[in-house]
């Protein structure tokens, strides 16, 4: 007979919780308080073992393990550069009949803050023609556990969760957290996962839970329209569009997508996201693509799609990656871009934080043999990753 995997208790909402609980035998009248229990010991504490929730019946701790999970992912590997950037490769158990998978999350620390990136999909069904991921079929879509066990890993690994003998309410305060912000921007497209990513982020912004801010979680997306309407309205949270083209004819072929959800039907959307202003903008993602659509004549166009939108647009310099017929944009074609732009009064910093010794690598990487260092890789990503969401 085949292993059957125990139902996890990490991604589920406290309604679902609750009646898991109800489910199992527990008495009603306790229900409530037990999953009051749990959600603090899984989202406060961040514990994931059963048998260190020290306010639990020993009875209830062994119903708890008999039945449910609340194990973390398989970390297969784990990279630490110099600047404290680390990424995670996870390993997530095989769902029914298919197999195991495995998953990027990326931690980027910067001035004053500390960004997480999240994967919500394995693969992605979008075939953007400049994007590395886009290569890799669609395996599978995560769920609200495995989305939110990216979170829960990274904060274990940070040391992020108060020790365990810490006396409860004397909770890590908020300003003293490694991870303050997180960006759905890893793999695959968020927003053709919707219900689960909504789960996943309607916890991670619970207030009596992991308790992050909406402004400091950041959705990305290549412009799903239809659930760009909904994140608005039953998410919250900040937004930025993978923009990197300012014409339908070009976007077509960049972002595959935008020949179902044109530019006019995309920035409708945008207009309409709920709680704009100057503090809570969009962030359009803008990739530099060398005589695609580094233009003069596209930065002007930019900055008339984007008008009456609070907007901040980030350019990002293309990570060439083996295979790709794309280059990277000069330096000096990418700061004349920059400068027309912040001129006309957006905010368009360069992802830079890395400096241009990282950059020399741009464009050069021609040959499928000139692998790019693993180094130089992951400082590509947080250029990607940085400065998401409210500081």
């Amino acid at each position: 007979m085949p292993r059957t995997e125990k139902p996890s208790l990490i991604g589920i909402s406290r309604e679902d919780m609750a009646k898991a609980l109800t489910e199992k035998g527990v008495p009603e009248r306790q229900v409530k308080m037990r999953v009051s229990q749990l959600w603090h010991w899984l989202y406060v504490r961040g514990v994931s073992d059963f048998d260190q929730m020290s306010n639990v019946s020993k009875d209830m701790r062994e119903m708890l393990k008999e039945h449910f999970t609340i194990a973390r992912p398989e970390i297969v590997e784990e990279q630490v550069s110099g600047d404290g950037t680390r990424k995670w490769l996870l390993r997530f158990p095989p769902r029914g009949a298919g197999r195991p998978v495995e998953i990027e999350t990326v931690y980027i620390p910067e001035e004053g803050r500390g960004t997480l990136c999240i994967s919500s999909q394995v693969g992605c069904t979008l075939t953007c023609s400049f994007c590395h991921t886009g290569t890799q079929k669609l395996v599978r879509n995560l769920t609200a556990e495995e989305i939110l066990s990216q979170l829960l890993l990274a904060r274990d690994r940070l040391g992020d969760f108060p020790e365990r003998d810490t006396p409860q309410g004397a909770i890590v305060p908020a300003e003293g957290r490694k991870i303050t912000n997180i960006v759905m921007m890893g793999m695959g497209e968020p927003l053709y996962n919707f219900d689960h990513v909504k789960t996943a982020l309607l916890i991670a912004s619970d207030g009596d839970g992991l308790s992050l801010s909406k402004r400091r979680i950041t959705l990305s997306t290549s412009g799903i329209v239809p659930e760009i309407y909904r994140t608005g309205e039953e998410i919250g949270v900040m937004l930025a569009i993978s923009l990197h083209a300012v014409n339908d004819e070009l976007r077509d072929m960049l972002v595959p997508i935008n020949k179902k959800y044109p530019l006019k039907q995309l920035m409708e959307a945008c207009r309409a996201y709920p709680g704009l202003s100057n503090a809570r903008r969009i962030t359009f993602e803008y990739v530099m693509l060398k005589d695609v659509n580094d233009s003069l004549e596209d930065a002007k166009e930019l900055v008339k799609l984007l008008k009456g939108i609070p907007a901040k647009i980030n350019l990002i310099p293309f990570n060439p990656w083996p295979g790709t017929n794309y280059q990277c944009s000069d330096w000096e074609q990418i700061e004349k871009f920059a400068d027309f732009i912040n001129q006309a009064g957006y905010a368009s910093p360069i992802r830079t934080p890395r400096g241009r010794d990282i950059l020399a690598a741009c464009g050069q990487l021609k040959s499928e043999s000139e692998r790019m260092r693993k180094v130089d890789r992951l400082a590509f990503e947080a250029m990607m990753i940085a400065n998401h969401g409210e500081d």
